[in-house]
């Protein structure tokens, strides 16, 4: 990792109400890298990509991006900025066709030329998407509704992109393709930070990894680290002794 992050989040602290969720927690993700975050549910993974987005604002703490603290600036701006979110459940407009979805993602840019061109891009990693254009987003399958809610944040044409869960409710194959787009988009230079129950799949794709547990990281590493450590492997990992092919791409 270079030693200038694309993303650094130092001393974040924030919760809902009055109930703290993340307790002065510290990641950073360096440009290029996908790096993979995992833990036990409510340890507060989706909080922290929520507030990286500017969907949640931080009670203490900072969120840099390039260099530059982008810990006040709303959700919108932060999307100019190159930082693009596919939240868990997908959020999508189900009453609204594929194509009036993709476009949604692409509502802060001027460039058409550049919109139609990331249209294309979507195709080509989600042909189904480009069959499917004038169907209502909620009668897509779930697996085409993740594809959906991918192409959406690709749109905005981002540097980060933030997943949550990708691979929730998703039947196995659909969840190999899912994570074999996102070995494309690395190769396209985007850089992922992923929130993922599933750790054996997601170490298997990822460079690093940090393990949250209740609101703090406890654990990080590079992905071959967190694989061979023994509380990662019994706890999370199912005893994986990490003998499979692990991705490289």
């Amino acid at each position: 990792m270079s030693s200038s992050p694309l993303l650094e989040v130092s001393m974040l602290s924030t919760g809902y109400g009055k109930v703290q969720v993340l307790y002065e927690t510290a990641v950073e993700v360096g440009e290029g890298e996908v790096v993979t975050l995992i833990g036990a549910n409510g340890a507060g993974k989706t909080t922290l990509l929520r507030t990286i987005a500017g969907l949640l604002p931080a009670w203490s703490g900072e969120v840099l991006f390039e260099g530059e603290s982008i810990t006040n600036l709303d959700s919108h701006r932060r999307v100019k900025r190159g930082i693009a979110m596919v939240p868990e459940g997908r959020m999508l407009f189900a009453s609204m066709t594929v194509d009036e979805n993709l476009r949604l993602g692409a509502y802060s840019r001027r460039d058409s030329t550049g919109v139609l061109e990331d249209l294309e891009l979507v195709f080509q990693l989600f042909p189904v998407l480009e069959e499917r254009l004038k169907q209502m987003a909620g009668t897509l399958s779930g697996g085409e509704q993740q594809m959906l809610a991918i192409g959406r944040a690709l749109m905005s044409r981002p540097r980060l992109l933030l997943l949550d869960e990708p691979s929730l409710g998703l039947a196995p194959m659909i969840i190999r393709e899912i994570f074999s787009v996102l070995d494309r988009l690395r190769e396209r230079d985007v850089t992922l930070f992923l929130v993922e129950q599933d750790a054996k799949m997601a170490l298997r794709h990822a460079d690093r990894g940090y393990v949250m547990r209740t609101g703090t990281i406890a654990l990080s590493g590079t992905a071959d680290e967190l694989i061979a450590n023994d509380d990662v492997r019994l706890i999370y990992l199912g005893g994986w002794q990490g003998d499979e092919t692990r991705s490289t791409a």
